[in-house]
């Protein structure tokens, strides 16, 4: 909200920057920008949104949130393995007269909440340590009778498993009930999961889905997920997943339907898809001819043998009155961070120009850092 505020104050100030050019409207302004980019003091490139241009553009370095990769759904078995942390319970049973567990009166014994050590074993009476980390339940009962009816031959095991830390895997954050969940099987997956913690809330705006495992985060979409059934990933104990909204966002300014911050409402907005989620532009004042995008690049972008922008600092120009620029405009992305300007036109005066795109990056630049 504090960061929204910020970028409404500057918005305004912007605009009273603009009222005092007295701007009429008329003519294109992006013709008369690309000239005056060329001018000493200018310190930004421009590049119009055109299908000759955008093979140009996908070999740019990607500016905005680093994005996160995902990994694949794969099979797992259906059993669930013991791990180190797990707690067992067992339930001997003895009906030999002179047994070394049980009484006349009592034919078995309880051993519960027996923690599985680090070196994946436990302690057994008469038996020692019993190695069971890595085993199912079915396999290690076996494995604990099979030591005991050397000392115990009548002796019949039961063993019940908790999960432990894992075996279980964390649900943070937009979800109805987040908590610490036991994996049921090794086929577990991150949907699996959500829906045990009874879905995503319906207050989040494009719902991300951060995975973190091993001290490596890989992160994706809610969306992604549903309509891609093979990137339900296989959890594995340990795992914590966390579900937020999606903190990306681009801003509007000048005759556009609304001057504001606007969160990214699916993985993908293009430059048309902006123009919609803004309220398009003004009847009255906007010129078609005239939508800038307004980026910033890092200092990496423009270093030598580097395919990038000639200057860090970069104006995007869309024409919405011809076939091209229409088409462009729908597979042009927008980046987190984009100022997308609707200019009143025609600006005669190239200071003007300078300082109209000047204060807009400034806009940019201290939203970024807020």
């Amino acid at each position: 909200m504090i960061v929204f505020l910020r970028a409404v104050g500057l918005t305004c100030a912007f605009l009273g920057l603009v009222a005092c050019n007295n701007l009429p409207r008329g003519a294109a302004v992006d013709n008369e920008i690309l000239r005056e980019a060329d001018d000493a003091d200018a310190d930004f490139a421009v590049y119009p949104v055109t299908r000759a241009f955008l093979p140009s553009l996908s070999d740019w370095p990607v500016v905005g949130e680093q994005e996160l990769s995902w990994m694949q759904y794969s099979q797992g078995a259906s059993s669930k393995l013991i791990r180190p942390g797990d707690m067992l319970s067992l339930r001997i049973w003895d009906s030999g007269e002179n047994s070394l567990l049980t009484s006349l009166e009592q034919r078995s014994v309880d051993m519960s909440e027996i923690r599985v050590s680090s070196s994946g074993s436990i302690f057994v009476p008469y038996v020692g340590k019993v190695v069971v980390s890595g085993r199912t339940s079915d396999n290690a009962r076996a494995q604990i009778q099979s030591e005991l009816e050397a000392i115990v031959p009548s002796a019949q095991v039961q063993l019940s498993v908790a999960a432990g830390r894992s075996n279980s895997v964390d649900l943070v954050g937009g979800v109805n009930t987040p908590g610490s969940y036991p994996m049921p099987d090794r086929n577990f997956t991150v949907l699996g999961l959500i829906a045990a913690g009874g879905g995503v809330s319906q207050q989040l705006a494009n719902p991300q889905i951060r995975l973190v495992r091993s001290g490596q985060m890989f992160g994706t979409s809610i969306d992604r997920l549903f309509a891609n059934p093979g990137l339900d990933s296989r959890l594995v104990g340990g795992d914590k997943v966390i579900v937020e909204e999606d903190r990306r966002y681009f801003l509007s300014i000048g005759a556009t339907g609304t001057e504001a911050l606007h969160p990214f409402t699916k993985d993908t907005i293009s430059a048309m898809d902006a123009l919609s989620i803004t309220g398009g532009i003004n009847d009255g004042r906007g010129d078609p001819q005239g939508i800038l995008i307004l980026r910033e690049y890092p200092a990496s972008a423009v270093l030598p043998g580097q395919r990038g922008p000639r200057m860090q600092r970069v104006v995007f120009t869309v024409d919405l009155t011809n076939s091209d620029g229409l088409f462009s405009a729908r597979k042009f992305q927008i980046r987190p961070g984009d100022l997308v300007l609707a200019t009143e036109s025609p600006i005669t005066n190239a200071r003007t120009i300078l300082g109209l795109v000047g204060s807009a990056f400034g806009v940019v630049s201290a939203v970024s850092n807020n």
